[in-house]
C-alpha cells in the first residue's frame, strides 16, 4: 500500500476546487483509494507528463479535470501536487 502525501499547496488548491465542484469529492476519494492500493491500475488512466511538467504524472478526475502527482515507487509514496482544469494545469 502506498502512502499519500498532501503538501499544504495541494490542500489549498483542493479546498478551492471542491468549494467550486463539491459533486466531484466522492470521485476524488475513490480515485485516491485506488491510487493508494495500486498506482498502476488501468482504471486510473495515469499518464506521464512532458515538457515543463516532466517527472509528474496525471490522473483524470473527469474529462475536464486532472490531478497531478509524483509517484515514488521505491518509497511507496505518492505526492499530490495539484488539482484543477486540465488546460490550467498543463500550461
Amino acid at each position: 500500500m502506498y502512502t499519500i502525501k498532501t503538501p499544504p499547496s495541494f490542500l489549498r488548491s483542493a479546498n478551492k476546487f471542491f468549494n467550486r465542484h463539491p459533486e466531484l469529492r466522492e470521485r476524488f476519494v475513490a480515485i485516491v483509494e485506488l491510487l493508494q492500493k495500486d498506482p498502476t491500475a488501468q482504471a486510473l488512466k495515469i499518464h506521464s507528463l512532458s515538457g515543463e511538467l516532466k517527472g509528474l504524472h496525471a490522473i483524470s478526475l473527469t474529462y475536464k479535470y486532472r490531478i497531478t502527482l509524483i509517484i515514488r515507487f521505491t518509497e511507496k509514496a505518492i505526492i499530490l501536487i495539484d488539482i484543477g482544469n486540465r488546460d490550467e494545469l498543463y500550461r
